[in-house]
């Protein structure tokens, strides 16, 4: 097993400015969701690309791929591979790629040899991509989502997704002794606690009785803030944490595992 680089290629909750929604570079071929942090690679970046993890349905974690396959598919030798739940990819079928939104690239050329291949993933069964051992967990969202652990020859490294409150993530996570990093969202300040249970992510104050489920250390960082909310977020968080060390996420911070 090599050293795994994971890139941020975006890690906000919404976009304006600088701010991309979520995705992650996975050494140079393997997409973590395809957000809007996706159109900052360049075009032989994105033919590089042979698999693409997907956590839930949620434009802003998908909105990417069309363009993508758009942009590169007649470049590409072999079918983009994507993962991702039952749920998940029935909406991906039936909502994007139905030839009124998007071509159906899963029959381009043709059914035969196209460019785009769906894989079924299930939950707490580890998918493996070159040497990488990559697990969906379950977690809880308005939809179907699951968040993924990398595993890596350094230690392995935790991705949430979109989620609320659960016990599940947390109980898988602590399995790994060796978790070395943690990437979990807070969309919303305490300020909108309703809309947060609503929409069912998280805010300062249940991020902190989530993490208090976690029976590791790994370093912590925050990602999904909404633009504009950032400083109070993560203000509110460092005043129910003081002691942890949690960091905000940043575009083009790269992780080795």
């Amino acid at each position: 097993m090599t050293t795994t680089s994971i890139k941020v290629l975006g890690c906000s909750g919404g976009v304006g400015g600088i701010a991309r929604t979520t995705s992650f570079l996975i050494d140079q071929d393997v997409l973590l969701d395809a957000g809007t942090g996706v159109m900052n690679l360049a075009l032989h970046q994105l033919a590089a690309i042979d698999h693409v993890l997907i956590t839930h349905a949620h434009l802003d974690h998908i909105v990417s791929l069309p363009l993508l396959l758009d942009s590169v598919a007649a470049m590409r030798k072999k079918p983009l591979q994507v993962y991702a739940q039952a749920d998940t990819i029935e909406v991906l079928r039936t909502h994007i790629f139905n030839w009124q939104i998007w071509p159906d690239f899963s029959q381009i050329p043709d059914a035969k040899n196209p460019y785009l291949q769906f894989n079924t993933i299930a939950v707490n069964e580890p998918v493996v991509i070159g040497g990488r051992e990559i697990k969906p967990v379950a977690v809880e969202h308005t939809v179907p989502a699951v968040g993924y652990i990398i595993k890596g020859e350094q230690g392995s490294f935790a991705f949430s997704g979109d989620m609320t409150e659960n016990d599940h993530f947390w109980q898988v996570l602590n399995q790994y002794s060796d978790l070395k990093y943690l990437v979990v969202e807070t969309t919303f300040p305490d300020e909108q606690i309703e809309l947060t249970k609503l929409s069912k992510h998280l805010c300062p104050a249940m991020l902190t009785s989530e993490l208090a489920k976690l029976q590791l250390n790994p370093d912590i960082f925050i990602t999904h803030l909404m633009p504009g909310g950032e400083k109070t977020i993560m203000d509110q968080i460092k005043g129910h944490m003081p002691d942890k060390g949690l960091h905000q996420l940043q575009a083009d911070h790269i992780f080795k595992i």
